[in-house]
């Protein structure tokens, strides 16, 4: 059976929650998600559910430019995984997704990761808690307890592969529009 890849989308949208959250962390990034496609149609992680407000949470599915991500930095690593631990991934984020009414932003986790406290609360995820969890279905792969894991935890996974760095709107850079201007430059030459 051939591997697939999955895509760790690590993001920094410049809102005033964000900067908040950079000064403790001196950190980059500091929001994850996890995508099953290389055009990031899918995209999964806990986070806001009402742009203008940080503390409405809970599961999201993201879209890459809309809301937040208009103007997001990102930077953006694959990982392989077998088809049976891609299938597993996949089934637990859908789970969640059936029934995210049931989950909650765990903003008291992210307290607790301060504090290196080891905090699971029942149906409650942080985006790195979130994505370590759905991670953890390959195995060796992560060196702490989900509820313990940050961005940064994250971005030094070996088995990570750098894709892409830069702003999330111009990822990636549409087929049409390559074609196009390819198009351009082969009449520049001819005529």
């Amino acid at each position: 059976m051939e591997d697939r890849k999955i895509y760790i989308l690590f993001t920094d949208t410049g809102t005033l929650f964000t900067r908040l959250i950079k000064i403790y962390t001196r950190e980059s990034y500091n929001h994850v998600s996890i995508a099953f496609d290389d055009q990031l149609e899918e995209i999964y992680s806990f986070g806001r559910k009402k742009p203008a407000n940080p503390f409405i949470g809970g599961f999201i599915r993201e879209k890459l430019r809309e809301g937040l991500f208009k103007r997001a930095k990102c930077v953006i690593y694959s990982c392989r995984v077998s088809e049976q631990e891609y299938k597993q991934m996949r089934a637990k984020v859908k789970k969640i997704e059936r029934e995210k009414e049931k989950y909650r932003y765990n903003l008291i986790g992210l307290l607790a990761i301060i504090l290196h406290f080891d905090l699971n609360r029942k149906n409650a995820f942080f985006c790195s808690q979130f994505v370590a969890t759905i991670l953890n279905e390959k195995k060796g792969l992560l060196m702490k307890p989900p509820s313990l894991t940050t961005p940064r935890d994250l971005m030094n996974i070996d088995e990570f592969n750098f894709v892409y760095q830069g702003m999330l709107h111009t990822y990636p850079v549409p087929e049409e529009l390559v074609t196009t201007h390819l198009e351009r430059i082969s009449e520049r030459l001819v005529g």
